[in-house]
């Protein structure tokens, strides 16, 4: 999970950097309507859980995550031999990454980026297909990264809703981070949007409580896994 949108502010008062960076909480996603999502910072640093699995044997080299956070999933595809990269906009995401063995750059996905057109697999884990408040403008920035014959592996919400909104993230402790443009998806509506973009789902999965879609341009032959 990344907040592209979340402006600078000192890491002690900025909940979300603070949880990055020990790996703490409990934090929140705080929508401005009042409701709130528990982001699970902890899960983010430990190994990859059964669920991410069922992402990461999908992935084919070379691998680009978006909003990498800590970096389970790019240092997980390293340590197997596949050559991953993770960008996030937050600074102690992308040292947390490194520092434990990983590769990342600070950089926007809406930013220019290496190897663009030629990623293979775009992972956006986390509910990070809320990334900039858009999944229009997203999706398509993605579909000029990744290759012609490649795939964008997307987490959605387990319900089906179609939501624009602003957020922050809070603590239990009233801190909170600068609000950011967000979105929350499921799988009907991505399904819906995705021919708009030149996009076809090839495949659409349930594990642990958690729900992914596999997106490929129209007409190329990425298929399921075998």
């Amino acid at each position: 999970m990344t907040t592209e949108e979340n402006r600078p502010q000192a890491a002690h008062q900025d909940p979300y950097a603070l949880a990055l960076r020990t790996g703490g909480g409990p934090v929140y996603l705080r929508l401005a309507d009042g409701r709130w999502t528990y982001l699970p910072v902890h899960r983010w640093h430990a190994q990859p859980t059964t669920a991410d699995e069922t992402v990461l044997v999908r992935c084919d080299s070379p691998v680009l995550d978006v909003g990498c956070g800590p970096g389970r999933l790019c240092r997980a595809l390293l340590h197997q031999g596949i050559f991953a990269l993770g960008i996030d906009v937050a600074p102690q995401a992308v040292a947390r990454t490194i520092g434990l063995g990983g590769t990342a750059l600070c950089r926007s996905v809406f930013g220019p980026l290496p190897g663009e057109g030629a990623w293979q697999t775009l992972l956006l884990a986390d509910g990070n297909i809320g990334i900039g408040g858009d999944p229009r403008a997203l999706l398509r920035r993605c579909t000029q990264l990744i290759a012609p014959t490649g795939v964008l592996l997307v987490e959605v919400e387990q319900f089906d809703v179609a939501e624009r909104c602003t957020a922050w993230v809070e603590d239990t402790h009233g801190r909170r981070g600068a609000p950011f443009p967000w979105a929350r998806l499921g799988a009907t509506a991505l399904g819906r949007i995705a021919p708009e973009l030149g996009l076809s789902v090839t495949d659409e999965w349930q594990s642990d409580h958690r729900s992914f879609l596999a997106l490929s341009p129209q007409g190329s032959s990425h298929g399921r896994p075998g």
